[in-house]
């Protein structure tokens, strides 16, 4: 039984971490750490979990990690850097669902984060999360930098593409939609209902802090060196991704040249659904660490891919629980898809 510690207990993504491992038959849940919440029972700052869970939120202190065996730190970007830098000199295993070691550049902190990274001895040691493309590496982590949401819709479509050569890698064009539940909580008035409702908006157009996290996982990846646009929206939705991506295919290829590239790459992927020719939606995916992917062929040289995620699920926790389970040598759909070992055949 893994025993494990969530700071940052309280937030969207800790509350989704809290409801699937309640789930989780090898996890057991021993502390929660906050900060406005200190010394309330998560079961009162939550009601939802009223007879599912009622520990107390702790403050966080290194002294708190004894007798963990994994912590989860679902915290703002910035917030995550000291907490993680104490807790990388004790035993307990790392999972980061922030954005703070998630970059090799140093650099890109400053001026897509804008902050200074002070813990730059560990950006070495952090290994990327995406669990479908690095399981190897994941499984002999000690800190684990999950993927960010966006960044997960946009690799998982597009690595097999340009790994077999399929696309060109220097047209990329990426538009993306996300629920509102991926700024979290920090209040703020673009993100009321009566702002948001009934309304469509780009944001942060050229200055996206997961671009740089796109790019350097998929030059790594792919093997290519990739020139693409990202250009993310806000939807009136509390949950999800939706990520269209247009490309330019190279002269010659087939649909069936891409159709045996995603299916090669993720046909023993239990959390990657390759349901073309239908469209994806939304709703398919919600509560759920499913990545749906479709493609198109428009004309005779474009390619148009379409991936749909929960941002709180696949884009958070439970990619990250997807990644504890890979670390701890249990099978990826531990706790995250109950009817897998009984029909298998019904998931690839």
């Amino acid at each position: 039984m893994v025993k494990i510690g969530i700071i940052g207990a309280a937030g969207y993504s800790g509350i989704e971490l809290i409801k699937l491992l309640l789930a989780h038959p090898e996890a057991e849940i021993v502390k929660l750490f906050g900060h406005s919440t200190v010394g309330n029972r998560i079961d009162q700052v939550h009601t939802s979990l009223r007879r599912m869970i009622s520990l107390e939120i702790e403050e966080f202190g290194n002294e708190a990690l004894s007798g963990l065996d994994l912590v989860f730190v679902a915290l703002p970007s910035g917030q995550s850097i000291k907490i993680i830098a104490q807790a990388y000199e004790t035993d307990v295993k790392i999972i980061d669902l922030g954005g703070d070691f998630r970059l090799s550049n140093v650099t890109d902190y400053a001026k897509y984060y804008k902050h200074d990274h002070t813990a730059i001895n560990l950006l070495s040691e952090a290994v990327y999360g995406l669990s479908e493309w690095n399981e190897t590496k994941i499984a002999n982590a000690k800190l684990i930098a999950n993927p960010g949401c966006y960044p997960t819709s946009v690799l998982l479509p597009l690595i097999p593409l340009l790994k077999s050569n399929l696309i060109e890698s220097n047209s990329i064009c990426i538009v993306s939609y996300s629920g509102t539940s991926g700024a979290g909580k920090t209040l703020s008035q673009n993100m009321l209902y009566s702002e948001v409702n009934e309304s469509v908006r780009a944001y942060k157009v050229g200055n996206h802090q997961h671009i740089p996290e796109i790019k350097q996982y998929l030059d790594m990846f792919s093997g290519s060196t990739t020139q693409f646009s990202f250009i993310p929206h806000l939807l009136p939705a509390t949950r999800g991704i939706y990520s269209t991506i247009h490309s330019k295919i190279k002269s010659g290829i087939k649909e069936a040249e891409i159709k045996s590239a995603f299916e090669s790459a993720y046909n023993d992927k239990p959390f990657i659904r390759l349901i073309a020719p239908e469209i994806p939606e939304l709703k398919d995916v919600h509560h759920t660490n499913f990545c749906d992917i479709s493609w198109k062929l428009v004309g005779n040289d474009t390619l148009v891919t379409f991936s749909t995620i929960d941002n709180l699920v696949k884009g958070a926790a439970g990619q990250a629980i997807q990644n504890m389970n890979i670390m701890f040598g249990f099978e990826q759909t531990e706790g995250l898809l109950k009817c897998f070992k009984n029909h298998t055949s019904s998931v690839k």
